[in-house]
């Protein structure tokens, strides 16, 4: 596949799924609801779920009384999370590089590093411009993203991890401007292994404050976990940033 899409084959996945979600509803939850007690939204408020996956947030956003639309690149994620549509939950298929509603949404929210892996910076800026006309004026975006300078000192290159009857070997090395992880995924019924590599860019602070100041975001705070401690350049796992239009 081209380098370039090598997320549209991945994230469709079963094993993708299985690989990042599965066991983590408690850490997702526990996260949203820290979020939104930093954010005190208040019920009804429209909340757009930015690369929602099978929609795993986005549930859990609806439950406590959001409006929400998730949206996705993958078919099959959103076919998937469809099943579970309700008067304020919605999915659709979209890519993020692509106009959607204008001045609709309250919130905009990126979790899980579900950005950095497009093939140039224009598209990552036109990204971020959706997200921005997207929201109202005063309105506020989060990305969750991983912490370059943090992963660059404690990257793991080799590893292997069971999930159920499914294994996936995985290798992880990096280069100037990417990280890198090839998963080789062994399971029964499968006839032999099958093999994807992710490549994420290397989005500094510095990179995300450009791009939002450019689309009109200005950066209000930046964590470093999940428990939404604060951020530190070398010593803090994630790179948590929340920017108001």
């Amino acid at each position: 596949m081209a380098e370039k899409e090598w997320y549209k084959a991945w994230f469709s996945s079963p094993f993708y799924h299985k690989l990042y979600f599965e066991h983590d509803e408690n850490e997702a939850q526990k996260f949203i609801l820290c979020l939104l007690d930093c954010l005190k939204a208040p019920s009804g408020s429209r909340v757009l779920d930015v690369a929602c996956g099978r929609g795993r947030h986005s549930k859990f956003l609806a439950a406590q009384q959001l409006d929400v639309t998730g949206i996705d690149l993958s078919f099959d994620s959103i076919e998937y999370a469809k099943r579970y549509e309700k008067e304020n939950l919605h999915f659709y298929q979209h890519d993020m590089r692509l106009p959607m509603w204008i001045n609709y949404f309250d919130y905009v929210f990126n979790f899980f590093t579900s950005f950095g892996y497009f093939a140039t910076r224009r598209e990552h800026d036109d990204a971020i411009r959706t997200i921005a006309k997207s929201l109202k004026h005063g309105g506020t975006v989060l990305f969750d993203y991983l912490n370059v300078h943090y992963i660059e000192e404690h990257l793991v290159h080799d590893e292997i991890k069971k999930v159920d009857n499914t294994q996936y070997e995985i290798h992880r090395w990096m280069d100037e401007d990417h990280f890198y992880k090839k998963i080789i995924v062994s399971d029964q019924s499968l006839e032999s292994p099958v093999q994807f590599t992710e490549k994420v860019a290397k989005l500094s602070l510095g990179d995300f404050t450009d791009m939002l100041s450019f689309q009109g975001l200005q950066v209000l705070e930046v964590f470093g976990d999940y428990n939404l401690n604060g951020y530190h350049v070398k010593n803090t796992p994630r790179m948590i940033l929340l920017a108001k239009k």
